[in-house]
């Protein structure tokens, strides 16, 4: 069957956000004293807010109540948002605006698939708002990947089947979430090493070279 729309994860395919997210949750942890290093931020990668948070909280020394939990992301993405205000187009990843271009005279449909509650203040940053035909993002569901919610609502968009959209995703989570909806999975990047990928590419220019994304069949 062929693909007719390609959803695009934003964090790390289209621009890489992973070194603002871990500065803003290191300098949360380091508040609370917590301890956190890079290896727990790989942890929190293609995860929701909460989710992180958890994840971060299994170093705390005491419990937190859920009214501390909203504070302490609260606190985190304030610092997140400060960070993603110094983003430019020059952030866009080598090669990606090639792909979309090229994507959009082949007549498929794009859009982005992201967790991030940010995804729009991002891309309105990088200057790709108005680049996408919909963006689906983590204000429109209450489970993030591995669930599939948010690429469901992607193809729902784009007034597309499941079946006929791919997912180019960095992150296991991502693929996972992919597959769950019943859509091809591109991996790129850490998400190449998931055993349910579909197909694993070098570099995003290598979608390309996939007959179009008929080879996704």
């Amino acid at each position: 069957m062929a693909i007719k729309g390609v959803i695009f994860d934003l964090d790390g395919v289209i621009v890489t956000t992973d070194q603002l997210h871990y500065q803003a949750w290191a300098k949360m942890a380091d508040k609370e004293k917590i301890y956190f290093n890079k290896e727990i931020n790989n942890r929190l990668r293609g995860v929701s807010r909460l989710e992180s948070l958890e994840i971060i909280l299994e170093q705390a020394q005491r419990i937190y109540s859920e009214a501390e939990k909203q504070e302490l992301m609260d606190y985190k993405n304030n610092r997140y948002v400060q960070l993603i205000q110094n983003l430019t187009p020059e952030d866009i990843l080598p090669d990606v605006l090639e792909v979309l271009n090229t994507l959009k005279t082949w007549n498929y449909r794009i859009a982005i698939g992201s967790s991030s509650k940010n995804a729009k203040i991002i891309l309105q940053q990088i200057g790709l708002l108005n680049t996408f035909d919909a963006i689906a993002d983590g204000t429109e569901i209450t489970r993030s990947k591995p669930h599939p919610d948010v690429f469901l609502i992607a193809a729902q968009k784009l007034e597309l089947k499941p079946t006929f959209c791919a997912v180019i995703e960095d992150a296991a989570a991502g693929i996972e979430a992919a597959k769950r909806a019943g859509m091809k999975a591109i991996a790129i990047g850490d998400a190449a090493k998931s055993n349910l990928a579909d197909i694993r590419l070098n570099t995003i220019k290598d979608l390309l070279k996939l007959d179009e994304l008929n080879n996704c069949d």
